[in-house]
């Protein structure tokens, strides 16, 4: 998807997209792309309504959006953490796309069985997010991305590219 626009333009794309069993890791390995980065502060709770402003949630858009699918989960993931204590929605929120992106990455991997699983449950919760906050939340038409989301997943998928954008507005 190397069409897609970028809404954290100023942050680099890693020099590969990691995929396990293929490439080193990326921070555990010493030839990993982020082998002894250190995040400089952690990330404290960014609330879902300024998503526009939140750099490591547009970040991790880009990433999925370009095929960094264990990068976005990373990216993601450091913004999920310290949401599960301060607003459940958006915390399942960002776990629905971290399970998706994870999802995404199992198809490279020829797991579809972990595809399958990942899939449902990041759906499943962007579904519940929906229904409490609405859609579109964080720039997101939720019902669009999980109903594509699902489909995807659906069609035994032998490559990435057919995955569903992540289209912010």
């Amino acid at each position: 998807m190397s069409d897609a626009p970028r809404y954290a333009p100023a942050r680099a794309f890693p020099p590969y997209a990691f995929l396990p069993g293929r490439d080193p890791h990326p921070s555990g390995d010493p030839a990993g792309h982020s082998f002894g980065h250190v995040a400089e502060v952690a990330p404290a709770p960014h609330p879902a309504d300024a998503w526009r402003t939140n750099e490591d949630y547009l970040f991790g858009a880009d990433l999925y959006n370009h095929g960094y699918l264990w990068e976005a989960h990373e990216s993601w993931e450091g913004i999920w953490h310290p949401t599960k204590k301060t607003d459940p929605v958006q915390a399942d929120f960002l776990q629905g796309l971290i399970q998706c992106a994870a999802a995404t990455l199992k198809v490279p991997m020829e797991q579809p069985k972990g595809l399958e699983r990942l899939a449902e449950a990041g759906t499943a919760r962007l579904e519940r997010v929906a229904r409490a906050a609405g859609s579109p939340y964080m720039g997101l038409d939720v019902w669009e991305f999980l109903t594509a989301f699902r489909a995807f997943a659906k069609s035994a998928p032998r490559s990435i590219d057919g995955r569903p954008p992540i289209e912010l507005d």
